[in-house]
């Protein structure tokens, strides 16, 4: 029997979850609510209703992110965030994301159903548009919370012409304010965030919690390759200025750098490709590519990006083609702080059998961590998938994570200073 003063509620999380799920994009496939759409306004509206039927404070912030709030005993400790995202990748699943913020939703709701109050102010955080947007930039709200979202950034317009700025002032943000209200360093105690593992090692090793250790960095790029359209039939291949054959050659050339062995592992990925004019009998003219290369080493990152720029000024000056490097963004990679993994340990391991792992993947912790010390906590992807209608964890696996958070926020809540 668990005696955990905090012990979540297993049937209203697999309620939370369920409910987010119906609330999502019907002409997509999988369980699809991407940022500045209906859906995603529709969760935020329930969201938002949830934390007011708590008690909870609640307003959104400069960059739309949508933020409940508990006051603590002591007004002059600076706040303890728990957060994630309610936005999905196209074709997505019920938990990346939802998880973390369902998670601090219960743990809210267990402090007040218990009589709990906290020295410091605890603040649930939905981020606004986590997930790679059709802007070409990812971890947008969180970006904004730390004043890294860029004038340029606030420009970018995405296929229908919509202007990021627009979107976040249509989420309830307001965008000229983002620069003037962000958070600095010391206006925030500790970040933390529960998170699906979206990998395999947890599950495979029979692990129910992991301490995540670092946090990858993300470089992503727009490339565009131009060369000249041409009939297809009648124009012999070496009269050609193909930019389809010469973007392959440069996604290629992504693989093998990386595929080369780094002291710390790298992976590149091109998953977003644009042909013009795109027709069969066409020799492509214009291709855009989006490639992101990730890694716990910041100079892994850097090296393969200039390598490959110098290879694709190669590749294109061979076949008389023109190409252009457009820097996206840049998360660098970040190390859970020492102490923050110490706490983090003790408590998962008194919660459930534990793995220290780093994470692969990107979060808004990414962000968080320019201000603050971030501490995140997975639970178990089964079959290790993500960002795809399979995408499953137990809703029981999601309850011990919610109680190692538990656990660990009260831990650090004794701490007049987190460091």
């Amino acid at each position: 029997m668990n005696t955990f003063a905090l012990a979540p509620n297993v049937k209203r999380i697999q309620s939370d979850i369920e409910k987010l799920a119906t609330l999502t994009d019907p002409e997509k496939p999988g369980w699809t609510r991407r940022p500045f759409t209906p859906w995603y306004y529709q969760g935020r509206e329930w969201l938002e209703n949830q934390m007011l039927a708590i008690g909870m404070e609640v307003n959104i912030d400069a960059a739309s992110n949508l933020i409940g709030r508990i006051p603590g005993s002591n007004p002059q400790l600076p706040p303890i965030l728990i957060g994630s995202h309610t936005d999905t990748v196209t074709g997505g699943g019920r938990f990346d994301g939802i998880i973390g913020v369902i998670g601090g939703l219960e743990i809210a709701r267990m402090l007040k159903e218990t009589g709990t109050i906290l020295q410091h102010p605890l603040e649930i955080i939905d981020f606004t548009a986590e997930e790679p947007s059709e802007f070409g930039i990812s971890t947008i709200g969180s970006r904004g919370m730390v004043d890294n979202l860029s004038q340029e950034m606030l420009q970018r317009r995405d296929p229908s012409g919509l202007v990021l700025r627009e979107g976040i002032r249509d989420a309830g943000g307001y965008p000229e304010e983002i620069s003037n209200l962000p958070r600095k360093s010391g206006d925030v105690a500790l970040y933390l965030e529960m998170h699906i593992e979206q990998g395999p090692v947890l599950e495979q090793y029979n692990y129910k919690l992991g301490v995540v250790t670092g946090i990858v960095g993300i470089h992503r790029y727009r490339v565009i390759v131009e060369g000249k359209p041409n009939h297809a039939g009648t124009t012999p291949m070496d009269m050609r200025f193909d930019a389809m054959t010469g973007s392959s050659q440069i996604i290629l050339e992504l693989e093998t750098l990386c595929q080369k062995e780094y002291m710390e592992p790298v992976v590149g990925t091109v998953g977003k490709l644009n042909v013009e004019p795109n027709a069969s009998n066409v020799i492509p003219g214009k291709v855009i590519f989006d490639l992101e290369v990730r890694s716990l080493d910041t100079g892994n990152l850097e090296q393969i990006i200039n390598d490959l720029k110098e290879k694709s000024i190669n590749i294109a000056e061979y076949r008389g083609l023109t190409v252009n490097f457009d820097c996206l963004s840049k998360s660098e990679p970040i190390l859970v702080p020492p102490y923050i993994l110490s706490v983090l340990e003790v408590a998962c391991k008194e919660t459930a059998p534990t793995l220290l792992i780093p994470s692969g993947a990107g979060h808004d912790a990414n962000q968080l961590a320019k201000i603050s010390p971030v501490g995140m906590i997975f639970v178990p992807s089964k079959d290790g998938r993500s960002h795809c209608p399979e995408e499953w964890t137990s809703y029981e696996d999601v309850a011990l994570g919610v109680e190692a958070m538990a656990r660990a926020l009260l831990a650090f809540d004794q701490l007049n200073e987190i460091k």
